[in-house]
């Protein structure tokens, strides 16, 4: 079964998680400079990395998104799906003024725990409905390990 492009579905799965790591980054705006100041493990990217690897990856979650929401079968049920979705976009926003503005570094770590379950879980039922959303994420699954390396680096070398 071929699905119908819906513009204004892709568009407003493409929005929401934009709007939220923009969101997140406008309120933090201020606070990004201390990445320069503390010490960083090695392998630690540059900070021009962040924006251009999140935007990519938003971009990424709004097109599983879209693809989850379009897939029709009344047999599915999407709420799970749904439900982590929105749980991961929450942990994400979350994690952004507890790292950067409170610098609460172990807490934001263990909020990328719980944002990294979110994403497998997320992941999982998205397999179930569209194995090419799930697979999407992928990248989003390995960038949150990295991020989660380079959190728990910060924390134990300052």
């Amino acid at each position: 079964m071929i699905l119908k492009f819906n513009l204004k579905k892709f568009i407003v799965s493409l929005l929401i998680p934009l709007a939220v790591g923009g969101l997140s980054a406008l309120i933090t705006k201020d606070d990004m400079d201390i990445y320069k100041d503390v010490i960083r493990p090695p392998l630690s990217p540059p900070s021009i990395v962040f924006p251009i690897a999140w935007s990519i990856l938003y971009i990424l979650m709004g097109i599983s998104f879209y693809l989850v929401w379009q897939k029709e079968d009344k047999y599915l049920d999407k709420t799970k799906a749904y439900l982590f979705f929105v749980s991961g976009l929450i942990f994400n926003f979350l994690w952004t003024p507890i790292f950067f503005s409170a610098k609460l570094y172990l807490m934001a770590f263990f909020i990328l725990l719980f944002l990294l379950s979110s994403v497998i879980l997320m992941i999982v039922s998205y397999y179930k409905i569209s194995k090419p959303a799930a697979f999407l994420q992928i990248p989003y699954l390995l960038w949150l390990l990295f991020a989660g390396y380079l959190n728990m680096g910060i924390y134990l070398l300052n």
